[in-house]
Protein backbone atom coordinates (compact mmCIF):
# COMPACT_ATOMS: atom_id res chain seq x y z
CA UNK A 1 0.00 0.00 0.00
CA UNK A 2 1.07 3.46 -0.94
CA UNK A 3 0.51 6.72 0.76
CA UNK A 4 -1.02 9.64 -0.65
CA UNK A 5 2.01 11.40 -1.68
CA UNK A 6 3.50 7.85 -3.75
CA UNK A 7 5.55 6.76 -1.39
CA UNK A 8 5.77 3.01 0.39
CA UNK A 9 3.86 2.82 3.58
CA UNK A 10 6.66 1.19 4.91
CA UNK A 11 9.62 3.42 4.10
CA UNK A 12 7.43 6.13 5.43
CA UNK A 13 6.91 5.16 8.92
CA UNK A 14 10.26 4.03 8.84
CA UNK A 15 11.64 7.50 8.18
CA UNK A 16 9.35 9.24 10.77
CA UNK A 17 10.60 7.10 13.32
CA UNK A 18 13.82 7.51 12.42
CA UNK A 19 12.75 11.58 12.63
CA UNK A 20 11.54 11.00 15.84
CA UNK A 21 14.13 8.79 17.28
CA UNK A 22 16.62 11.52 16.16
CA UNK A 23 14.81 14.59 17.42
CA UNK A 24 14.79 12.42 20.83
CA UNK A 25 18.42 12.35 20.72
CA UNK A 26 19.07 15.83 20.22
CA UNK A 27 16.67 17.00 22.75
CA UNK A 28 18.50 14.53 24.80
CA UNK A 29 22.18 15.86 24.28
CA UNK A 30 20.41 19.35 24.66
CA UNK A 31 19.55 18.32 28.25
CA UNK A 32 22.67 16.99 29.20
CA UNK A 33 24.50 20.18 27.54
CA UNK A 34 21.92 22.11 30.14
CA UNK A 35 22.72 19.82 33.38
CA UNK A 36 26.78 19.82 32.79
CA UNK A 37 28.43 22.26 35.13
CA UNK A 38 30.89 24.75 33.77
CA UNK A 39 32.55 26.67 36.47
CA UNK A 40 32.78 26.90 40.51
CA UNK A 41 34.20 30.15 42.77
CA UNK A 42 36.97 29.30 45.27
CA UNK A 43 34.68 31.00 47.93
CA UNK A 44 31.83 29.08 48.00
CA UNK A 45 34.09 26.17 49.57
CA UNK A 46 35.72 28.07 52.44
CA UNK A 47 34.14 29.18 55.82
CA UNK A 48 36.94 31.11 57.77
CA UNK A 49 39.47 29.62 56.03
CA UNK A 50 38.22 26.19 56.61
CA UNK A 51 37.66 23.61 53.61
CA UNK A 52 34.10 22.86 53.20
CA UNK A 53 34.40 19.40 52.18
CA UNK A 54 31.11 18.14 52.64
CA UNK A 55 29.94 21.00 49.95
CA UNK A 56 32.64 19.73 47.89
CA UNK A 57 31.48 16.77 47.66
CA UNK A 58 27.86 18.03 46.89
CA UNK A 59 29.39 20.05 43.80
CA UNK A 60 30.98 16.65 43.08
CA UNK A 61 27.53 14.82 43.13
CA UNK A 62 25.62 17.66 40.99
CA UNK A 63 28.77 17.27 38.18
CA UNK A 64 27.98 13.27 38.08
CA UNK A 65 24.24 13.71 38.06
CA UNK A 66 24.94 15.83 34.92
CA UNK A 67 26.96 13.49 33.29
CA UNK A 68 24.35 11.11 33.62
CA UNK A 69 26.80 8.74 36.55
CA UNK A 70 25.64 6.49 39.09
CA UNK A 71 26.11 7.62 42.45
CA UNK A 72 25.15 4.29 44.33
CA UNK A 73 25.02 4.15 48.77
CA UNK A 74 28.57 3.37 48.92
CA UNK A 75 29.83 6.42 46.33
CA UNK A 76 28.09 8.69 48.69
CA UNK A 77 29.34 7.26 51.82
CA UNK A 78 33.01 6.22 51.12
CA UNK A 79 33.86 9.72 48.44
CA UNK A 80 35.86 11.82 49.81
CA UNK A 81 37.27 15.34 48.69
CA UNK A 82 40.30 17.26 49.21
CA UNK A 83 42.22 20.74 48.46
CA UNK A 84 45.56 19.71 49.24
CA UNK A 85 45.61 21.82 51.74
CA UNK A 86 46.33 24.86 49.15
CA UNK A 87 43.07 26.59 50.00
CA UNK A 88 42.51 26.55 46.07
CA UNK A 89 40.13 24.12 45.81
CA UNK A 90 38.30 25.77 42.47
CA UNK A 91 41.80 25.17 40.85
CA UNK A 92 43.68 22.14 42.76
CA UNK A 93 41.44 19.80 44.14
CA UNK A 94 39.79 16.20 43.42
CA UNK A 95 37.44 13.85 44.85
CA UNK A 96 37.62 10.09 44.80
CA UNK A 97 36.75 6.47 46.23
CA UNK A 98 38.86 3.70 46.30
CA UNK A 99 37.19 0.47 44.86
CA UNK A 100 40.21 -2.06 45.72
CA UNK A 101 43.54 -2.13 46.78
CA UNK A 102 44.63 -5.29 47.65
CA UNK A 103 48.37 -5.68 48.32
CA UNK A 104 48.35 -9.51 47.83
CA UNK A 105 47.08 -9.24 44.44
CA UNK A 106 48.91 -6.22 43.94
CA UNK A 107 45.51 -4.90 42.33
CA UNK A 108 44.06 -1.16 42.45
CA UNK A 109 40.84 0.71 41.66
CA UNK A 110 40.08 3.77 41.79
CA UNK A 111 37.59 6.59 40.44
CA UNK A 112 38.89 10.20 40.33
CA UNK A 113 36.26 12.98 39.85
CA UNK A 114 37.37 16.41 38.93
CA UNK A 115 35.56 19.65 38.58
CA UNK A 116 35.69 22.01 35.79
CA UNK A 117 39.49 22.57 35.31
CA UNK A 118 40.47 21.03 38.31
CA UNK A 119 43.91 19.71 38.83
CA UNK A 120 45.14 17.03 40.80
CA UNK A 121 48.12 18.57 42.38
CA UNK A 122 51.83 17.18 40.99
CA UNK A 123 53.25 13.95 43.00
CA UNK A 124 55.04 10.66 42.41
CA UNK A 125 55.31 7.35 44.04
CA UNK A 126 57.93 5.96 45.36
CA UNK A 127 59.33 2.45 46.77
CA UNK A 128 58.24 1.50 50.15
CA UNK A 129 58.62 -1.37 52.67
CA UNK A 130 55.15 -3.08 51.13
CA UNK A 131 55.26 -1.76 47.76
CA UNK A 132 57.35 -0.88 44.31
CA UNK A 133 56.68 2.50 42.60
CA UNK A 134 52.92 2.50 41.82
CA UNK A 135 52.12 2.17 38.66
CA UNK A 136 48.68 3.67 36.69
CA UNK A 137 46.45 4.06 33.61
CA UNK A 138 43.79 6.36 33.25
CA UNK A 139 40.76 5.68 31.52
CA UNK A 140 37.91 9.07 30.85
CA UNK A 141 34.88 7.72 31.62
CA UNK A 142 32.83 11.29 31.13
CA UNK A 143 34.78 14.44 29.69
CA UNK A 144 38.03 14.83 29.03
CA UNK A 145 41.37 15.29 31.05
CA UNK A 146 45.00 16.74 30.10
CA UNK A 147 48.03 14.49 31.39
CA UNK A 148 50.73 15.65 32.67
CA UNK A 149 54.11 13.44 31.98
CA UNK A 150 57.57 13.55 31.74
CA UNK A 151 59.33 15.01 28.94
CA UNK A 152 59.57 17.94 26.71
CA UNK A 153 56.40 20.34 26.08
CA UNK A 154 54.66 19.39 22.99
CA UNK A 155 54.41 22.43 20.07
CA UNK A 156 51.52 24.54 20.09
CA UNK A 157 49.34 25.72 23.15
CA UNK A 158 47.96 23.66 25.55
CA UNK A 159 44.37 23.36 26.22
CA UNK A 160 44.28 23.78 29.56
CA UNK A 161 45.82 26.33 32.28
CA UNK A 162 47.96 25.08 35.25
CA UNK A 163 46.80 26.75 38.48
CA UNK A 164 48.64 30.22 39.24
CA UNK A 165 49.27 28.40 42.97
CA UNK A 166 51.53 25.53 40.96
CA UNK A 167 53.15 26.83 38.57
CA UNK A 168 56.16 27.56 40.40
CA UNK A 169 56.47 23.96 41.69
CA UNK A 170 55.12 21.86 38.66
CA UNK A 171 58.03 19.66 36.95
CA UNK A 172 55.63 17.45 34.35
CA UNK A 173 55.24 19.21 31.47
CA UNK A 174 54.14 16.92 28.16
CA UNK A 175 50.45 16.94 27.79
CA UNK A 176 48.32 14.91 26.29
CA UNK A 177 44.92 15.35 26.05
CA UNK A 178 42.56 12.74 26.74
CA UNK A 179 39.14 12.52 25.30
CA UNK A 180 35.86 9.90 26.74
CA UNK A 181 36.72 7.06 26.12
CA UNK A 182 40.49 6.90 25.69
CA UNK A 183 42.93 5.58 28.24
CA UNK A 184 46.16 7.50 28.91
CA UNK A 185 49.04 5.42 31.17
CA UNK A 186 52.45 6.24 33.58
CA UNK A 187 55.49 6.11 31.64
CA UNK A 188 57.77 4.88 34.27
CA UNK A 189 56.38 4.28 37.74
CA UNK A 190 58.58 6.94 39.74
CA UNK A 191 57.23 9.52 37.18
CA UNK A 192 55.76 13.19 38.38
CA UNK A 193 52.63 13.39 36.92
CA UNK A 194 49.47 15.22 37.37
CA UNK A 195 46.31 16.00 35.08
CA UNK A 196 43.84 18.65 34.84
CA UNK A 197 39.98 18.22 33.68
CA UNK A 198 38.59 20.21 30.92
CA UNK A 199 35.92 22.59 30.90
CA UNK A 200 32.77 20.76 32.13
CA UNK A 201 34.81 17.99 34.46
CA UNK A 202 35.55 14.79 34.57
CA UNK A 203 35.31 11.46 35.51
CA UNK A 204 38.08 9.20 35.08
CA UNK A 205 38.44 5.46 36.53
CA UNK A 206 42.15 4.60 37.60
CA UNK A 207 43.66 1.07 37.49
CA UNK A 208 46.76 0.85 39.14
CA UNK A 209 49.04 -1.60 40.90
CA UNK A 210 48.84 -1.83 44.88
CA UNK A 211 48.39 1.71 46.25
CA UNK A 212 50.77 2.88 49.61
CA UNK A 213 50.31 5.60 50.63
CA UNK A 214 53.52 5.90 52.81
CA UNK A 215 55.05 6.65 49.00
CA UNK A 216 53.23 9.46 47.63
CA UNK A 217 54.94 12.07 47.12
CA UNK A 218 53.94 15.39 46.52
CA UNK A 219 56.11 18.27 44.53
CA UNK A 220 54.68 21.51 46.30
CA UNK A 221 55.57 20.71 49.47
CA UNK A 222 52.55 22.35 51.05
CA UNK A 223 50.52 20.02 49.53
CA UNK A 224 49.05 17.04 51.54
CA UNK A 225 45.87 14.77 52.06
Amino acid sequence: MKSSQGYPRRRFLTSALAAGACATVRTRAAETSERLMTAIKNEDFYQDGKFLADKAKEAYFEMMRGFGYPIPPRLREEMWAVDFNLGDFARVGMAGIIWYNDQATNVFGHEIFLLPGQMIVEHGHETTLNAQPKREAWHVRHGWICTFGEGAPQDGPCPVEVPRSQTRSITARRWKVVKEGEVDALGRGTARHFMIAGPHGAIVTEYGTYHDGAGLRFTNSAAKL
